[in-house]
C-alpha cells in the first residue's frame, strides 16, 4: 500500500509540474513571429517544408520545423477567430513535434496538418 501512495505522489508531482509548464509557456512571448517562421520553414518550392512534404527533409529541416511551429500557437492570429487559430497552430506543432520524435505515421500527419490554404483563408492578412 505505501509502495502504492508513493507512486501516486510521484504521478501528483509530475502532472503539477506540467500543468505548471505549460501555463509559464502559454503566456509566453514566442520565440518567432508568424512572418519569420513562415519564411523560415515554408516559403518557397525548396522550403524545410516542402522538402518535408516530398519525403527529402534532413534531419535539420525536421528540427528547425519543430522549433519554428513551437512558437506559432504563441503568436495571436493576423485575422479570425482564436480558437481556431490555436487548433490548427497546435496541431502542426504536434505534427512536427512527432516527426522530430521519428514517431510511426508522424509524416502522414504532418502534411494533413500542414494543410496552407486551410490556415491562410481564414487567418492570413488579406494585401492591402
Amino acid at each position: 500500500m505505501q509502495k502504492r501512495a508513493h507512486l501516486l505522489l510521484i504521478a501528483t508531482v509530475a502532472a503539477g509540474a506540467f500543468i505548471i509548464a505549460g501555463c509559464a509557456s502559454y503566456g509566453a512571448k514566442p520565440k518567432y513571429t508568424i512572418e519569420q517562421i513562415m519564411d523560415q520553414g515554408f516559403k518557397g518550392k525548396e522550403s524545410p517544408s516542402a522538402r518535408v512534404g516530398k519525403g527529402e527533409g534532413s534531419p535539420a529541416d525536421i528540427k528547425l520545423l519543430a522549433e519554428l511551429t513551437r512558437a506559432l500557437p504563441l503568436n495571436p492570429p493576423p485575422r479570425g477567430d482564436l480558437a481556431s487559430w490555436k487548433e490548427k497552430s497546435t496541431a502542426l506543432a504536434a505534427a512536427s513535434r512527432s516527426l522530430a520524435d521519428g514517431k510511426p505515421g508522424a509524416l502522414e500527419a504532418w502534411k494533413t496538418a500542414v494543410n496552407c490554404k486551410a490556415c491562410h483563408s481564414v487567418h492570413k492578412p488579406e494585401k492591402k
